[in-house]
């Protein structure tokens, strides 16, 4: 068993054992509050260069299969069928890993898979105290250290320190797909959708394809004219890692889109580029969102939806808040219940809207899925009056 150290920025020390590979990694330490879904959260591409801490007390119960992983087709991911998902957490921190997997999908344990990919982990340090710290004092640079990587606490200290800050990271060009590909509707193809690939995570295009929906999953760095030559009847922007102020050029993209008056639908850093293509600005959360039970409500109806979230970023904004565009009139569509983060931003048209949650939520809630259902809608609307035309 080899001793593990996490070491935060403020200075503060855990020592547990290593879980997973043995070395160093390096990322901001964030919690997450989901009992759940292990898998779903460690092969989010929307985690990258992120210490995930895990608040649920014992993980690892479920063992890995090869069914649930989030990245399938996404950078460094070796197919779009049969595979497991490449990890995107930079490292994992629990505590207490579980010694006996106990599930028949799992086809290997957490740790095994962990050390296969290179993630460095700890176990057994007391992880409330660790969320507390995170919670009261905002998310902040950390690193996991094991084996021959262990010095000094001052010196683990100031390679902490000296990491890139998240806050003006350009991180969605790391997780993209590198070439694009096609995900086929299950049935009858209805509609075509691209899908802008900031991070995307595979229940996505699953989702649209229940729906019949062939879903051309693109590069982030795709042009304007590379989306009109597939002549799709809506545009995605999917979720994904890094600070939206850096993405520039997607939203001058996205906003290219809305200039074709093509119909949009974003979630989550897609939710923050549709917002800023309306000219509305985003700002650092001190702790973020990251769970599968946290509650939004929509300004319209006043149904509160539990929800899967994950980010560190949000959009500027009040509950019901309306604003010009330069695409027409523009609303705050949804807030946060907890707190008042904004979670939605729509077109008074109908055209484009966007949440900051995960109505794809792999592994649950599946309170929002009917999101989906509203953008195949828009859809067919637009496809009935081209009919009639």
């Amino acid at each position: 068993m080899n001793t593990a150290v996490l070491v935060l920025e403020n200075g503060q020390v855990f020592t547990g054992r290593s879980f997973g590979a043995v070395g160093e990694t390096l990322g901001e330490a964030v919690f997450c509050t989901a009992m759940t879904g292990y898998q779903e959260t460690l092969t989010d591409p929307s985690y990258h260069r992120q210490i995930v801490v895990a608040t649920a007390p014992q993980i690892g119960n479920t063992g890995w299969n090869t069914e649930d992983g989030e990245s399938t087709g996404s950078a460094g991911s070796t197919g779009v069928d049969g595979d497991s998902g490449k990890i995107w957490v930079a490292g994992y921190a629990v505590r207490n890993p579980t010694r006996r997997v106990s599930n028949w999908r799992a086809t290997t344990s957490l740790e095994e898979e962990l050390d296969r990919q290179g993630i460095v982990g700890i176990g057994g340090i007391d992880t409330r105290t660790v969320v507390r710290i995170l919670r009261d004092h905002g998310s902040m640079k950390a690193g996991i250290f094991s084996g021959p990587a262990l010095a000094d606490t001052d010196e683990l200290v100031a390679r902490v320190r000296n990491q890139p800050d998240m806050k003006g990271a350009r991180l969605a060009d790391e997780v993209t797909t590198d070439s694009g590909y096609v995900v086929e509707p299950l049935d009858q193809h209805r509609f075509t959708v691209a899908a802008i690939d900031l991070g995307i995570k595979t229940n996505t295009p699953r989702m649209f394809a229940e729906r019949g929906v062939r879903t051309h999953v693109l590069p982030a760095t795709v042009a304007l004219d590379a989306i009109a030559d597939l002549k799709p009847d809506g545009v995605f922007l999917s979720n994904g890692p890094g600070d939206p102020a850096t993405a520039d050029d997607i939203v001058e993209l996205t906003r290219g889109v809305l200039g074709q008056d093509i119909p949009l639908f974003g979630i989550c850093f897609g939710n923050q580029i549709l917002g800023r293509a309306l000219g509305r600005s985003t700002y650092k959360m001190k702790f973020g969102h990251r769970g599968i039970n946290i509650p939004v409500v929509d300004h319209a109806t006043g149904k509160v939806s539990i929800t899967s979230q994950n980010h560190g970023f949000a959009l500027e904004g009040e509950a019901g808040e309306e604003f010009d565009s330069d695409f027409g009139r523009a609303r705050v569509s949804h807030v946060c219940a907890n707190d008042g983060t904004v979670e939605g931003v729509e077109l008074l048209s109908g055209r484009a809207y966007s949440v900051q949650y995960h109505p794809e939520a792999a592994a649950g809630p599946h309170d929002a899925a009917y999101l989906f259902d509203k953008f195949v809608t828009l859809l067919e609307g637009d496809k009935s009056q081209g009919a009639s035309a």
